[in-house]
């Protein structure tokens, strides 16, 4: 930095050396030669003070000013050349006065513009606070030189005013897009970072926020994770004080959010283990042995729990016993809670613990995958590539299974709110770390990080809920993409997949929360998973459909969809379901009434029941077969290219099976 910078001032110094030996030999002009000499050798003393004090000089306004300084040199050593010519030359020189009151203005402006990077680079305490004000060269951008001053600062002040300094770059950034670009493009990112990983509390969270503020598009979260942001945070994370690593979490949140090719550098760094080890805290005991409690009042998630921890020493903290899942299967049905518990007790109570190894489970799950094989929707997934994830790692190899060992001192010590803030926070950032993520989302799942989020979608507070809720949902939207991660994290038999469905179900079945929405959608990416015998899935979503918002009987809608369309192995038999409940005469009131937003998928839905069971009664009780008669001559459903085409093949199997009859609406 210090030789950059020397190498900065050599040519102004040059320069004004040469305006000050020039300027006595001038023939012409001399008295304003005189003026613009002293005013050289002003600056040229301003400039050398500079050099020694490279190492500690600002670069980006070093860069500015001393540039501006240079031409401004260089135009006054040309006038000065313009008074020393003699005979022919002279008559063709013209010098206007004018010229001489210019350069010495701009000449001010240089030593103004030096003096002010030289102050703005000196401590606060050495200056005795004063006040810099702004330098000549703010005249046209006052923002930017007020950007260098904060920055100059975060690189020399003192742990309080480099805190102070990173609030007032936390109101740029949240003021206007541009100044969040200047801050980064005047090299804010380093001096912030550094002030995150070794300030006090105060200036590591406004050094924090202002990171999470910057990275609002994917090139300046490029940049910031250049800087090292991934290192730091995972340091914070690990080591620092909880309300710094609520901001922190936040952050991450926020950079991920904007730019998603960062997620695998943060899951380098462990961020991803760091962040679910805050989620568990306090949620589920990660060491001690459960024990099966009183049947009455029980939730699914004391039976995950309880059985969890009696297999983690041979799971290595990430497994269930698989052998209980096979007993659970044959009961799960319909039945409550409180039969659940039974199974599992009996189950447990049973077996040997040297039962629980590993080569035992995978034996006797194939065998057991093997004979129920016929009544999962996932039966046809065998036969389907899922594209390899470029940085999908091994689990044997990978750090997923240690993801609940952190234990950071004294944070047991925090006030609840700060544990919950903290807790939702960590599932906001694990949200957009996982979102399209298939290695992040097979770290998670293969950990005890599904039955954190499950437990906290149950009893976490509003906020935490909520978050829990989207992260949840976007492990689903990957699952529903790769047929190797449904069948591993949300397979029938699994006792945490089931814990995360019970809750969307009884989230979806009460319908009053802001967590409606991210369930119908998390239950519509799991449709491939159920089987023909979870009839219980289809009725809540069918019970959407009469007179909600249509943003939530769309995504009803939608969900539904995923259900009876022909790639869902169990589409006939969703099919029956949902007419059986009901369905139909809540749909095509949606296909003739509903709001755009609502109708196209409703007649899409419409016409995937007519393809699967064009022979159902209640279709023609309901005139299906009017409704697309209809649906053909309205030009705006028409439009879309799915709609024409199924409509074209629900008419065709309606008309083998079904007379046609009177519009039931005009």
């Amino acid at each position: 930095m210090a030789d950059i910078v020397k190498q900065i001032l050599t040519r102004p110094i040059q320069l004004a050396d040469q305006v000050v030996k020039q300027a006595d030999d001038t023939n012409y002009f001399k008295q304003d030669c005189l003026e613009i000499k002293g005013k050289c050798e002003r600056l040229v003393g301003l400039l050398r003070v500079a050099a020694r004090a490279s190492s500690d000089l600002y670069e980006r306004p070093t860069r500015r000013i001393i540039d501006d300084t240079e031409q401004v040199l260089d135009k006054a050593l040309t006038l000065i050349f313009k008074c020393k010519v003699n005979g022919i030359r002279r008559v063709f020189t013209i010098i206007n006065a004018a010229s001489f009151r210019k350069i010495s203005l701009q000449l001010e402006n240089s030593i103004g513009d030096v003096s002010w990077l030289l102050n703005v680079s000196t401590p606060a305490v050495d200056r005795d606070d004063e006040y810099l004000g702004l330098p000549p060269i703010a005249a046209n951008e006052p923002i930017l030189c007020l950007i260098w001053e904060q920055i100059a600062i975060l690189s020399c002040g003192s742990l309080e005013e480099r805190s102070d300094a990173a609030a007032s770059l936390v109101s740029l950034a949240r003021d206007n897009d541009r100044y969040g670009k200047l801050i980064i493009e005047e090299g804010g990112v380093v001096p912030l970072l550094k002030l995150a990983k070794e300030g006090k509390m105060e200036g590591q969270e406004n050094a924090a926020r202002a990171i999470g503020l910057l990275g609002r598009d994917p090139e300046s979260v490029e940049q910031i994770v250049n800087g090292g942001v991934c290192t730091v945070f995972a340091k914070v994370l690990k080591e620092g004080h909880m309300k710094v690593q609520i901001v922190v979490a936040w952050a991450v949140s926020e950079l991920a959010a904007h730019h998603p090719k960062c997620q695998d550098h943060f899951a380098q760094n462990n961020t991803i283990r760091l962040l679910v080890s805050h989620l568990a805290f306090e949620t589920i005991e990660e060491h001690s042995k459960y024990t099966i409690p009183s049947k009455q009042n029980m939730s699914i998630h004391t039976v995950v729990m309880a059985n969890s921890s009696n297999t983690s020493s041979n799971n290595n903290g990430m497994g269930y016993d698989k052998d209980v899942h096979r007993q659970m299967h044959h009961t799960m049905g319909n039945q409550t809670s409180a039969q659940i518990h039974n199974v599992v007790a009996n189950t447990m109570a049973m077996k040997n613990p040297d039962d629980f190894s590993e080569g035992n489970n995978n034996t006797q799950l194939q065998a057991n995958n093997s004979n129920k094989h016929s009544q999962r929707s996932d039966h046809n997934s065998n036969q389907q590539q899922h594209p390899h994830h470029p940085h999908h790692q091994n689990p044997k190899n990978s750090h997923h299974h240690a993801l609940l060992g952190t234990s950071i001192k004294g944070r047991q010590y925090e006030d609840p709110a700060t544990k919950a803030q903290m807790k939702a926070m960590a599932a906001r950032a694990l949200r957009f770390l996982c979102a399209g993520n298939l290695s992040i989302c097979k770290n998670i799942t293969e950990s005890r990080a599904l039955l954190c989020l499950s437990v906290l979608l149950e009893k976490g507070e509003e906020d935490v809920q909520y978050h829990s809720a989207l992260t949840l949902m976007e492990i689903t939207v990957v699952a529903e993409q790769n047929a190797e991660l449904r069948r591993s994290a949300f397979k029938p038999t699994a006792q945490v997949a089931k814990a995360v469905v019970e809750q969307f179900l009884k989230i979806i079945e009460q319908a009053d929360s802001e967590l409606l929405i991210p369930s119908i959608t998390s239950i519509g990416n799991l449709s491939r998973t159920f089987r023909a015998t979870e009839t219980r899935i289809i009725t809540p979503l069918v019970k959407l459909l009469d007179d909600r918002e249509p943003e939530i009987m769309n995504e009803a809608v939608l969900a539904l969809n995923k259900f009876t369309c022909p790639d869902n192995f169990l589409h006939e038999s969703h099919s029956k379901t949902f007419i059986d409940e009901g369905g139909v005469k809540h749909l095509v009131p949606l296909v003739y009434f509903g709001e755009q937003l609502v109708q196209i998928p409703s007649l899409v839905l419409l016409c995937y029941i007519a393809i699967s069971l064009p022979d159902n009664e209640a279709l023609a009780q309901e005139q299906v077969l009017n409704v697309l008669e209809w649906a053909t001559k309205q030009s705006h459903l028409m439009q879309v290219p799915i709609v024409e085409e199924l409509i074209s093949e629900a008419k065709k199997r309606l008309d083998l099976f079904q007379s046609r009859a009177p519009m039931g609406y005009h």
